[in-house]
């Protein structure tokens, strides 16, 4: 197996290949610029040349040839009919251009398959001399890239056909490598943003697999990505095996201990019912009973911190009305409200700048992924709450797209929503329940439920007692 790379090598080598791209693409763009500066330049004394060679006759500049037009064509370009020319690209699109820097003057014709040249600048005053001024129209030829046939005719001499594509032609135009380089940069930031993408979403895939945990997760997690990332896996893979182990040892001893105290709780049993003082045997009774719920308490309350029942897909619906209907069946005061239809809002989109609506059917299943055995010891233990401390319990349902929620309303409980938040914790009990069994564990056992399904357990003040809220994932 290929060891991984920890994330400050791999910072260090994705700064080098930066820096490297960064000075291969600097320097190709350098040097393409530098290229087609040489060629504007060659082209532009060209030019000069060029009007050298015809106000002299002299040589030209070595590539460019000079000769003269046939009678035929001279009279066309004497008449400014350029493309009618022999030999002209077609289509012809002519610029025609009449310096006046010297004595004689020099009249030029441009025949281009492209274009007509924007000549303006040109013939502006900060390009006085004929000679410069021809010298910026072969530079502007290699500008654009063109392969134009130039007619010239310097003062009264003949129409001759200058042809220069050697020099300011498409052909002698360097390659031109700044896109190369600019591509190769954006390959170069692709690269690097991809891979730093794939190193987080590996943290985050791994953040996100171990935050579902509460809803049943894997004894051990594996992760691919750098070495830092799977160190603190195996850091928290030893500690998810340590913590299983000390439940493990925790759950073992309660359930031993309820086990042992089995046998001599019911030899004092026996031995209590040989008592004939009927309230001293009532008292013994009571204090054995208490003992051993205790025991039991605390065993179901550390069953219900190891997390050992696997979630599944169940019809919350259902699961409240069966616990509903079984305390009904021994005539206790416990009912279930009819759900209401939920208003979901709508986002707001182009086309409409006030937000939809769409209405959810109140017999619609509430489909959970849950434990059912663990939620239905919460509902029940909150039911046998309002029983003991409201006379009645009334049950209802609450959903969103998120969230579900189960609603338990007692009748008339003399514990405010403010002082019950301080009995979640384990064996917290109230002023009033001195005369009420219980050991204190049931609202703990509650919220751990809740915590286990990604919710939480609330109270707040109802219509006619205390209202408890069981606040669950749907996911």
């Amino acid at each position: 197996m290929m060891r991984a790379i920890r994330l400050r090598t791999l910072a260090l080598v994705w700064v080098a290949i930066a820096m490297v791209t960064s000075a291969l693409c600097t320097a190709v763009w350098f040097q393409a610029s530098k290229s087609w500066a040489t060629h504007l330049a060659n082209a532009q004394n060209a030019g000069l040349m060029t009007y050298e060679a015809l106000r002299t006759g002299q040589t030209t500049y070595p590539g460019i040839t000079i000769r003269p037009v046939s009678e035929p064509d001279a009279v066309l370009a004497e008449s400014g009919k350029f493309e009618r020319i022999s030999n002209t690209p077609h289509p012809a699109y002519v610029t025609v251009l009449s310096l006046q820097g010297t004595e004689s003057g020099l009249r030029l014709g441009a025949v281009s398959d492209v274009l007509r040249y924007p000549v303006a600048d040109i013939e502006a005053d900060k390009v006085p001399s004929a000679s410069a001024q021809l010298a910026a129209l072969t530079r502007l030829f290699a500008t654009y890239c063109s392969d134009p046939v130039l007619f010239a005719r310097y003062g009264d001499g003949p129409w001759q056909r200058i042809d220069g594509s050697v020099v300011w032609g498409c052909d002698a135009a360097p390659h031109d490598l700044r896109l190369i380089a600019v591509l190769l940069a954006l390959i170069a930031v692709g690269a690097l943003v991809t891979h730093i993408g794939n190193t987080t979403q590996a943290f985050d895939t791994f953040a996100q697999a171990f935050s579902n945990r509460r809803f049943g997760g894997p004894d051990s997690y594996e992760a691919t990505g750098p070495r830092e990332l799977r160190d603190i896996v195996a850091s928290l893979n030893a500690f998810l095996e340590a913590e299983r182990t000390q439940l493990a040892n925790r759950a073992a001893v309660l359930s031993s201990v309820s086990h042992d105290l089995g046998t001599p709780a019911t030899r004092l049993r026996l031995r209590t019912a040989l008592i004939q003082d009927e309230t001293l045997r009532k008292k013994l009774e009571s204090d054995i009973d208490s003992m051993t719920g205790i025991i039991e308490s605390a065993l179901t309350y550390t069953r219900t911190e190891m997390n050992a029942e696997a979630p599944r897909k169940l019809s919350l619906n259902a699961l409240v009305e069966t616990i509903v209907s079984d305390y009904q069946d021994v005539s206790e005061p416990v009912s279930l409200t009819p759900q209401k239809d939920v208003v979901v809002q709508g986002g707001r989109s182009l086309f409409i700048s006030r937000p939809g609506q769409s209405v959810v059917a109140a017999g619609r299943q509430i489909i959970i992924n849950g434990r059912p055995i663990a939620l239905e010891r919460a509902i029940t233990n909150l039911i046998d709450n309002a029983l003991k401390y409201g006379r009645s319990a009334r049950l209802e349902l609450e959903t969103d797209a998120r969230t579900a929620t189960i609603i338990i309303e007692d009748d008339g409980s003399e514990t405010s929503a403010e002082d019950i938040d301080a009995l979640i914790a384990p064996f917290e009990r109230g002023e009033n329940t001195s005369y009420i069994n219980g050991h204190g564990l049931g609202l703990s056992i509650v919220a751990t439920i809740a915590a286990l399904h990604g919710g939480s357990l609330s109270f707040e003040n109802g219509r006619t007692g205390l209202r408890a809220r069981i606040t669950v994932l749907r996911g």
